[in-house]
């Protein structure tokens, strides 16, 4: 019997024991519910300080560049922390991982509210992290199990919705709040939300061995197709960094919208990624291969179209809504294949893959730097685009999976 064969039965074991113990309908819907809070907290914490960068630098007096680096930090310690923390945890209950990582981010939250100096806050955010890159590993195995197979993808597609809404409504609202109080009342917002999820998660999600959970292993597991899905979302997010990194100079340079356009060109592409999500996690049950290579193939168009055409401000912000339409998507296609063809346990899939891709946004975001001076801001985004479409090639590899 061959390795694949064996984990498929371990993953129907499993579900088998697990079926008659599964929570109430009503705790199965606060616990996701409380997932999804977490999700939008998370998400918030990572991004705030974008919205806070004049507030936290005068108030700490450090560079803003400095405090850009909270965001930097952030995202290479989630990039290399994901798989090793999965990896060292995977023998432990989920709910127990689960309550410690939102405990994790109250304290982080609290001192970072509290913070008196720059190194403070920085060591109080790489919690944050450190919470993060094991919460995304852990999360959609857990949500996914609750629930019966055939909804698994509208699972994703809700928590996806939820992490979303952090750039449409998590970062705008703590900006204003920071800006009608100080910058630490939205950080200590978040310890909040996050004691919330806390409580109803420690409270209502059953205490049982991570490999005997409903969604511990993957429902067909494939190795190649497991490769070939990482491949394709770290090439999708290192060519979507490579240009977004850079577009408020590209909306303000290129194509001429004024600074308080450019803020609420910002909103439209929340909006768009929101929307995306939502429309794919709607078809992602019947359609996963094909949601993941329209994702991507948007993606693309959005940023060549951009190149091409970002000089006309009408089709900037076509192209521009088109890219954010796919942008979440591209991430929560890959996270549900997870699901799917993990070769072993999926949290330790879904670390790699949430891995892969912050090392994607690192390596673009780096790419877009070098090529920025060479071939001007248009030639991050053609950069970017070239590096989506490669992503396209990759996934076509994939053998057929609709149903």
């Amino acid at each position: 019997m061959d390795g694949g064969t064996e984990q498929a039965q371990r993953a129907r074991s499993g579900r088998d024991r697990r079926v008659t113990s599964r929570p109430a309908p009503w705790h199965r819907l606060a616990v996701l519910v409380a997932l999804m809070l977490a999700a939008f907290t998370f998400n918030t914490a990572e991004n705030l300080p974008v919205g806070l960068l004049e507030l936290i630098s005068e108030s700490l007096r450090v560079s803003v560049s400095a405090v850009g680096l909270l965001v930097t930090g952030y995202g290479v310690t989630v990039a290399v922390a994901s798989l090793p923390l999965a990896h060292v945890m995977r023998a432990v209950p989920r709910r127990h991982v689960l309550t410690g990582l939102l405990a994790a981010l109250v304290v982080s939250s609290l001192v970072a509210a509290l913070a008196t100096s720059y190194w403070l806050l920085l060591v109080a955010r790489l919690l944050t992290a450190l919470a993060q890159a094991l919460f995304w590993a852990v999360m959609g195995p857990v949500a996914v199990g609750l629930f019966v197979p055939a909804v698994r993808g509208r699972v994703v597609g809700a928590l996806s919705v939820a992490g979303s809404l952090a750039l449409v409504l998590g970062v705008p609202a703590g900006t204003w709040l920071g800006q009608q109080s100080n910058w630490e009342v939205p950080v200590a917002m978040l310890a909040a939300l996050g004691l919330i999820s806390l409580v109803t998660i420690a409270v209502l999600l059953p205490t049982s061995r991570p490999e005997e959970e409903p969604a511990a292993y993957g429902t067909s597991p494939d190795a190649r197709r497991f490769g070939i899905v990482l491949a394709a979302g770290t090439l999708s997010a290192a060519g979507a960094f490579a240009g977004y990194t850079y577009i408020v100079k590209f909306l303000g340079d290129v194509s001429g919208f004024s600074p308080s356009a450019v803020s609420a060109l910002f909103v439209v592409f929340g909006v768009a990624c929101v929307a995306g999500v939502s429309i794919t996690g709607a078809v992602l049950d019947r359609f996963p291969q094909s949601a993941l290579t329209t994702a991507v193939a948007t993606q693309a168009v959005g940023m060549l179209g951009l190149y091409a055409a970002g000089t006309h401000p009408v089709a900037a912000v076509v192209f521009l809504a088109l890219m954010g339409g796919a942008l979440g998507p591209v991430f929560m296609t890959t996270q549900n294949a997870m699901l799917h063809c993990a070769p072993g346990r999926t949290d330790i899939a879904l670390a790699a893959n949430s891995g892969a891709y912050n090392a994607g946004i690192a390596v673009g975001a780096a790419l877009g730097g070098l090529v920025l001076p060479l071939a001007e801001v248009r030639g991050t985004f053609l950069a970017g685009g070239l590096l989506t479409v490669g992503s396209c090639a990759v996934g076509r590899l994939l053998p057929g999976q609709d149903r």
